[in-house]
């Protein structure tokens, strides 16, 4: 008896050390081993239902990205005082094309606030803030960057389902691998939905029959507010700190500088109506 348990012991503690070692090559901090897990990452993908092709088309010769890293282990911006966000993040040229942008767009607008009554001024700050109003979304390949950053080892779990997010927007036709082009981090569009926010929220507001949020203009302003109002944006109510709709804000950056920053921006966006 004691020579069988300690088989059995010796067999479980092999298979706890294959099942470390299995885990230990499921992330990694260098490139070393990242075509092995891709290779494996793609039948995973295959196996949750996503066509072969499309699997291929967005991840075939996707390298693994240094630069990517280096970016995730510097970011600063958020540990900045208000006042100081507010500096570097907003001037009047950009209020002043925001205003002119919400008169180029009166009629989208328009119906925007009628389906969800999200105010064009909070949508604005938003977009202007995100992206310089879709001057800045960013030319890196999302591919690449969500890829590399599923293999990094700091937040693998999360960045794996934009991964597999990003593959299912491809598949159901949003977008071609080729214009999934965005941010470091694998933000998409000119209000940088992450893939997995893509499929949850965005809407075909233009009914050209896809949800593209990198050319689009009404679709980036529609699902910007579609993400507000699920998120519990009450129509009529304020924004500002202390009231309703700030806590909304919240959920669209949890940065305490930015949620600010886009109250402020929206209330003298307000101004030029």
């Amino acid at each position: 008896m004691r020579k069988l348990g300690a088989m059995l012991l010796g067999g479980v503690m092999l298979a706890a050390g294959a099942g470390m070692a299995e885990a230990a090559r499921d992330c990694g901090n260098t490139g070393a081993g990242f075509q092995q897990w891709l290779a494996r990452f793609k039948q995973q993908a295959v196996a949750q239902g996503i066509p072969r092709r499309a699997v291929e088309s967005a991840l075939g010769g996707v390298q693994y990205s240094n630069y990517v890293i280096k970016l995730d282990r510097n970011q600063k911006s958020f540990k900045l005082t208000f006042d100081r966000f507010w500096r570097l993040r907003v001037n009047n040229a950009l209020i002043r094309k925001g205003c002119r942008l919400m008169k180029r767009h009166d009629r989208t607008f328009r119906a925007i606030e009628r389906r969800y009554g999200v105010p064009r001024e909070v949508i604005t700050a938003i977009w202007g803030l995100e992206t310089g109003y879709g001057r800045n979304s960013g030319k890196m390949s999302v591919f690449r960057s969500l890829a590399t950053l599923a293999y990094d080892c700091r937040r693998a779990d999360f960045f794996r389902n934009e991964l597999m997010s990003a593959l299912r927007i491809v598949a159901r036709g949003d977008m071609s691998p080729r214009q999934m082009r965005g941010a470091w981090a694998g933000e998409i569009g000119q209000t940088q939905f992450l893939a997995s926010k893509y499929l949850q929220y965005a809407v075909d507001f233009d009914g050209n029959g896809r949800r593209d949020l990198v050319r689009s203009v009404p679709d980036v302003l529609a699902s910007t507010a579609n993400f507000l109002r699920a998120h519990g944006w009450r129509p009529g109510a304020g924004w500002n700190p202390g009231e309703p709709n700030y806590r909304v804000i919240k959920d669209w950056n949890r940065a305490t500088v930015y949620q600010k920053t886009i109250a402020r921006m929206a209330n003298m966006l307000r101004q030029c109506r």
